[in-house]
């Protein structure tokens, strides 16, 4: 079975803050400390995190990448890294900003429009100029907090910084998926956010050896029908499509970021047949597994 960080190389990355702000689950950096921190460039090089990072570019320009899609960097641009996804700071030199690492324990809690807005939504934006002078004066209060936190040392102020940093998120992020409430009403959105972020659980767990939704639907003790809706709300896909897409996501990086044979990578994500595998990722992908590695390999 595929684990996040199994990858050679691609470099796990996991939360390890300062001493002084261990407790808290953020803390706010700089680009300008992001360098000071990484004299080898390892921020050039695919990384998988395990925490948030939010970014916002205050001036310069550069690239960023994330499984894939390169995004230009400007002012005013707004980048927000999910746990496990395969990014790299392809070219940050000249750029300065905030940098806020967060932990998604540090907003739980604290309703559903941000803790649907963590699980969707594009790496990078380019946000508005009134939402970006609040933006970054979200992000000069939630330092400011965190700052007398840490000197006082005390652990009720979490949920203050939980708070702040959950402003800052609204501000700064794309619209959260919306959650019908339909027929059920309100009790019926709140029951297909369970129903997703179960089934997103066990997808994460064992999309590389079961490619069929009838198998979680049973697991989890939901009818297909059920675990459609429920996705679809979430992210605008149907199940068997979501689930299609997290296989090919891990195909994807396994051709790029390893030199093991096709069939190999398709054996990976669960295909004992490198035919079966190939057809797949052809109707996916729009390319065969060797093109796109090609592809990839001179990007």
């Amino acid at each position: 079975m595929v684990e996040n960080g199994q990858l050679p190389a691609i470099r796990q990355v996991r939360y390890s803050p300062a001493a002084e702000s261990a407790g808290f689950g953020l803390e706010v950096l700089s680009f300008e400390g992001l360098r000071r921190m990484d004299p080898a460039r390892h921020r050039e090089r695919p990384q998988r995190p395990d925490f948030h990072v939010l970014a916002l570019v205050r001036s310069g320009r550069g690239r960023h990448t994330a499984d894939f899609v390169d995004h230009p960097l400007g002012e005013r641009s707004a980048v927000w890294i999910r746990p496990g996804v395969v990014h790299r700071w392809a070219d940050v030199d000249g750029v300065d900003g905030p940098l806020v690492l967060f932990e998604q324990v540090a907003f739980s809690g604290l309703g559903a429009p941000v803790e649907a807005m963590t699980d969707f939504g594009p790496p990078c934006r380019y946000i508005g100029e009134e939402d970006w002078e609040l933006a970054l004066a979200g992000v000069e209060l939630l330092e400011r907090e965190h700052a007398a936190a840490v000197a006082r040392g005390s652990a009720g102020s979490r949920a203050l910084l939980g708070h702040l940093l959950a402003a800052l998120l609204l501000r700064v992020g794309p619209p959260g998926p919306v959650w019908p409430a339909g027929a059920a009403g309100a009790a019926g959105a709140a029951g297909d956010r369970e129903v997703f972020h179960r089934y997103r659980r066990a997808v994460e767990e064992g999309f590389a050896e079961r490619h069929h939704v009838t198998g979680y639907a049973r697991e989890l003790g939901y009818t297909v029908r059920t675990l459609t809706r429920a996705t679809r709300a979430a992210s605008g896909l149907g199940a068997k499509r979501y689930l299609d897409e997290r296989i090919l996501l891990e195909a994807k990086r396994l051709l790029a970021h390893t030199d093991l044979p096709l069939a190999r990578c398709g054996e990976r994500v669960g295909f004992d047949d490198a035919a079966n595998f190939a057809a797949f990722f052809r109707r996916l992908a729009g390319a065969s597994p060797g093109r796109w590695r090609e592809a990839a390999a001179g990007r």
